[in-house]
């Protein structure tokens, strides 16, 4: 990776600085016009498959911006689009001429536009709500047109804020129930003062919205949301990084993490958790999931939450992160549509547990073992003493020293990382021989192969993925199916990501830059391919035994994203399938059958259905009776997925005795994370099927190996 993005930066500086254009650059005084020079002459001269700037991007782009920038119609009048929709088909004209007309027009009336909301929002909020009026809110707001005057903009707004004081209404109610059956004699407010508190607490949340995050934005700030828009056309993983941004993202690459231990990620109007750090607050809580929306909120020193629905996941950012040892209370709404506070104390995430860690289990007299892996990371400054194959290597010797029998490796919600660091682990369970295939726009593929003829771990193997599983986690899969070298229990398939970025600094193709920090981009430049020649873009791994997940019927891949890149195939690698004496398709055959009669897992597809037939509702009652009932029934439908969480099998965990020898004096709570990762291991139905699968495979090895050797001495 690290190699490509020299070479890469190489031919785009010698590239760039040949051009016409050059001299004129630096004379440029327009620090906007300067970005989109670089970023247009990146972008088709850097990335795997460079789109036409034609009049079909001019329309997409027109669209994709105004959605970025007012995603839920709440600025911008029907009149307003009309007036833009004559850049509609000429956007791609004024970036070949470095023109920003059309984001200056756009800038200027949404400044207006905003200074009009925010008189809006505050005479909504001074007039009383009425929650016994039957009406509606539609939260899918493409379904929803722009308005075509004030009063449609006012109504709009008011149906906006009724609904998000709503949870402030209800909330005030249940502390008031609650203060009641506490104390009898406790004297409850009455429904008119539950009201106006709930919509003040509203106005403060949207008050404290605007004055530290909208008013704040700077030109230079607004236009980097322009620029991202035009990167994001080419595909999903290429992005702008404004200099803030990438401060933030130099920090998280350094592995300095301070907070509640959660990756967040902007998906239409909400922030959604899409990983939680082991070890981090948020993971060591037990209250939150992946796919949880955070809707509030609340620093510890504080009353109000602040609503952070339509923010931007920077500014969200800023009020979810803090300082080790503070609070804040989030108001967090489940994937099945229930609405939780949950307090966190944050603290600085440590690193080491989101490296490789090992258990092992005992079954029917046969030791087995447990390697979980969150990602395969590396330190590229010194890859020899950091780096997942390295250290998932020492956890199988150390298993093997236990009497281990069979492996299994944990992949499920490990969305990628290093490619070199594939390459190495997959070479830990095979001779020698290829293991991906990287191609460069234009050039020949490039077979990227395990040289080192030493085996680790030639035992029985299954690989557990899901939905989540993404990237170099893809790769790993692929290779040991098409090696029949590993069973894959998992999802239907895996996320689909087959593309490889790069980072470009964009002020290092600009020596001379007399304009400030530029940025960076973060750029698609190559494609995998399986040594079958197969990629997994969009396609994802298909896993050998397929069993349902909580993410089944909820579009989180590849494919769910806006401009993928497509699916292709390349030519197969020279590789040979592993030579072994298990039977893989008896215990994929046995392992199927155990699968379609297992109660956990009907459970499972059935709470997964029930969640996206939750997330495909869009329409709200803003009647409170109404949706205080809907919100009761939730609670009572949900109550019957507890029993998943209630599942245990016969199975005991236990940690390594090198890290048995630290409990005593370990200072980082490492007993209670790993007795807390033991019991969910206990607890875990696919845990529980790859270690039958393992037994399968062998009870098989004897027989099959007796009568692959028979049948070689007759011939």
């Amino acid at each position: 990776m690290k190699r490509n993005y020299k070479v890469l930066l190489l031919v785009l500086l010698l590239a760039f600085a040949s051009c016409s254009f050059t001299a004129k650059t630096f004379d440029d005084p327009d620090k906007d016009r300067l970005l989109v020079r670089i970023i247009s002459y990146v972008l088709q001269q850097g990335h795997f498959d460079p789109i036409e700037m034609d009049d079909d991007f001019s329309v997409e782009l027109f669209e994709d911006y105004i959605g970025t920038i007012d995603p839920v119609k709440r600025y911008f009048y029907e009149s307003d689009i009309k007036d833009f929709e004559r850049y509609k088909w000429s956007l791609d004209d004024q970036l070949k001429e470095v023109d920003v007309t059309f984001f200056n027009v756009v800038h200027e009336r949404l400044l207006q536009r905003i200074a009009e909301a925010k008189e809006i929002y505050k005479e909504v909020l001074s007039t009383p709500f009425d929650y016994t009026i039957d009406e509606t809110f539609e939260t899918n707001y493409d379904k929803v047109g722009f308005a075509k005057n004030k009063k449609q903009m006012k109504d709009r707004w008011r149906k906006q804020l009724k609904f998000s004081t709503l949870t402030n209404y209800d909330d005030l109610m249940m502390d008031e129930k609650a203060a009641k059956e506490k104390n009898p004699s406790y004297v409850s407010k009455t429904e008119a003062e539950i009201e106006k508190e709930a919509r003040e607490a509203t106005l403060n949340s949207i008050e404290v919205y605007f004055n530290d995050n909208v008013d704040d934005l700077t030109r230079e700030e607004w236009f980097a949301v322009y620029v991202d828009a035009i990167v994001s056309e080419f595909d999903p993983h290429t992005y702008y990084l404004a200099p803030k941004n990438k401060e933030n993202f130099d920090e998280r690459m350094s592995g300095k993490l301070e907070g509640i231990g959660a990756r967040l990620q902007k998906r239409m109007d909400y922030i959604k958790i899409v990983e939680l750090i082991s070890g981090g607050p948020a993971w060591r809580s037990n209250q939150l999931e992946v796919e949880d929306v955070i809707l509030k909120v609340k620093q510890e020193n504080e009353d109000v939450p602040v609503n952070i629905v339509g923010m931007r996941i920077n500014d969200a950012i800023k009020y979810i992160k803090g300082p080790k040892g503070t609070k804040v209370t989030l108001t967090i709404k489940k994937i099945d549509g229930t609405i939780k506070d949950i307090t966190l104390v944050r603290d600085v995430i440590e690193i080491n547990e989101t490296y490789a860690k090992a258990s092992v289990v005992e079954k029917d007299s046969h030791k087995y073992g447990v390697i979980n892996l969150p990602s395969f990371y590396v330190d590229f400054q010194n890859y020899k003493t950091l780096n997942a194959a390295k250290d998932v290597k020492l956890e199988i010797e150390r298993l093997k020293a236990e009497g281990m029998k069979g492996l299994v490796l944990d992949l499920r919600d490990n969305g990628g990382g290093s490619l070199p660091a594939v390459v190495d682990m997959a070479g830990l369970f095979i001779k020698d021989g290829p293991v991906v295939q990287v191609r460069s726009s234009g050039k020949s593929k490039e077979v990227l192969s395990d040289r080192d003829k030493s085996i680790i771990w030639d035992g029985p193997l299954v690989i557990l993925v899901n939905e989540i599983s993404a990237s170099a986690s893809e790769i790993m899969a692929a290779a040991m199916q098409d090696y029949k070298r590993a069973i894959i229990i998992g999802s239907k398939q895996t996320y689909g990501k087959g593309t490889v970025q790069n980072v470009i600094d964009l002020n290092r193709i600009m020596h001379n830059n007399t304009h400030g920090d530029l940025g960076a981009l973060a750029l698609t430049t190559q494609k995998y391919y399986r040594i079958n020649g197969g990629s997994v873009q969009l396609e994802g791994v298909k896993s050998d035994v397929k069993v349902p997940g909580r993410f089944s019927f909820i579009e989180v891949g590849e494919k769910d994203k806006d401009n993928p890149l497509p699916y292709d195939e390349i030519d197969p690698a020279d590789y040979k399938v592993w030579d072994n004496y298990f039977d893989y398709d008896e215990a994929i055959s046995n392992s199927n059958e155990r699968m379609k009669n297992n109660g956990q897992l009907k459970l499972i597809e059935e709470n997964a259905k029930w969640v996206k037939n939750k997330i495909d509702e869009t329409v709200y009652s803003l009647n409170y009776n109404t949706y205080k009932a809907q919100l009761d029934r939730n609670e009572d439908e949900a109550k019957k997925f507890n029993a998943i969480a209630d599942y245990k099998t016969n199975l005991t965990f236990d940690s390594l005795p090198y890290e048995k020898a630290l409990f005593g004096s370990d200072t980082t709570n490492l007993q209670e994370k790993r007795e807390r990762w033991h019991k969910s291991l206990s607890q875990d139905v696919y845990i529980e099927e790859a270690l039958n699968v393992l037994e399968d495979l062998n009870r098989s090895f004897g027989v099959k190996r007796v009568v692959t050797t028979s049948d070689k001495m007759k011939n």
